[in-house]
């Protein structure tokens, strides 16, 4: 394990998550507890972008400049030894998720999608675009009392025109990112503590492995309980999937091996993206104390296509 110097850029945060890192130098993440997205600036001030309710999450920056949100519709929250915790069971009066379009300079929100063949979505959780302007984007679902509700990952258009579920079930998907060629998606489930990888074979299409699915194969697990969030993908091609419990970035290569845990000091860090003009500054969010910070980073993160 690697333990870099974290510098915290601010705090006061309501569980912060899908950080994106802006040209300006500034840092917009999602405030789930707040429902609402916040312009972090270098010097830690902070200011509203929009408030769209609900629970914003994954957050990416599509085609036409505007932040594509997974908004999972709502959540409780917790405290244990000090840290905000999510409730992983769906609240009382939960209506289901959905994806939006927010104007960064005037604040407008639009939802795109709500639900998809008749099936609505539960918990959308993080997102990514591809080279042809589409949108990967998982649901990470949730319990309901006995239930436990199974997850998907889907492709859609960013002009509300089209989507489809391209992986079903996936239990607790949350991060999802795409190999440097654009060849491989990721996508890292929480509760079981795994990475998984598909073949892309056309824009919004996986290999198909198993008779009328496409099941992924397993790229990574870790032992003990070590939960997984969201991802990013560095230059090199290597994930890096936040590591939850542990309070770590973990680097996993295209061929599943470990390269290295870089721990944070924060048992629910969440989130990365990478920023500055060599893009070798990470940026993470700490959800469970509420801050945004940056470490050094021994190689550019991937330069995402919008």
């Amino acid at each position: 394990m690697s333990a870099p110097e974290v510098t915290q850029i601010t705090d006061g945060l309501q569980f912060p998550e899908g950080p994106v890192a802006m040209e300006d130098g500034s840092v917009i993440v999602v405030e789930l507890a707040g429902g609402c997205l916040t312009r972090v600036r270098p010097d830690g001030s902070k200011e509203r972008v929009a408030t769209p309710g609900g629970s914003p999450n994954g957050a990416a920056i599509g085609p036409d400049g505007a932040l594509y949100v997974c908004n999972s519709g709502g959540w409780t929250f917790g405290e244990l030894i000090g840290l905000t915790i999510p409730d992983t069971e769906l609240p009382h009066e939960h209506g289901g998720g959905w994806i939006e379009r927010i104007d960064i300079d005037t604040g407008d929100v639009k939802v795109l999608y709500t639900e998809c063949d008749g099936h609505t979505l539960i918990g959308p959780n993080d997102i990514v675009f591809d080279a042809h302007g589409g949108m990967w984007f998982t649901d990470h679902a949730r319990r309901e009392k006995r239930v436990h509700h199974l997850g998907a990952i889907y492709y859609a258009q960013p002009d509300g025109s089209s989507i489809r579920e391209v992986v079903f079930p996936s239990d607790s998907p949350n991060g999802i990112g795409l190999s440097p060629d654009g060849s491989v998606l990721y996508a890292a489930e929480t509760h079981t503590g795994r990475l998984y990888a598909w073949d892309i074979t056309e824009p919004g299409e996986v290999e198909r492995n198993i008779a009328g699915g496409a099941a992924g194969r397993v790229l990574c697990g870790l032992p003990g309980m070590q939960l997984f969030d969201s991802l990013g993908v560095d230059s090199a091609g290597n994930i890096v999937v936040a590591t939850l419990v542990t309070g770590a970035l973990t680097v996993i290569s295209p061929t599943g091996e470990v390269l290295d845990q870089v721990l944070t000091g924060d048992l629910m860090t969440t989130n990365v993206c990478w920023g500055g003009d060599d893009l070798r500054t990470a940026y993470v969010t700490c959800s469970g104390t509420g801050r945004l910070v940056s470490l050094p980073w021994p190689r550019p993160g991937l330069k995402l296509n919008y």
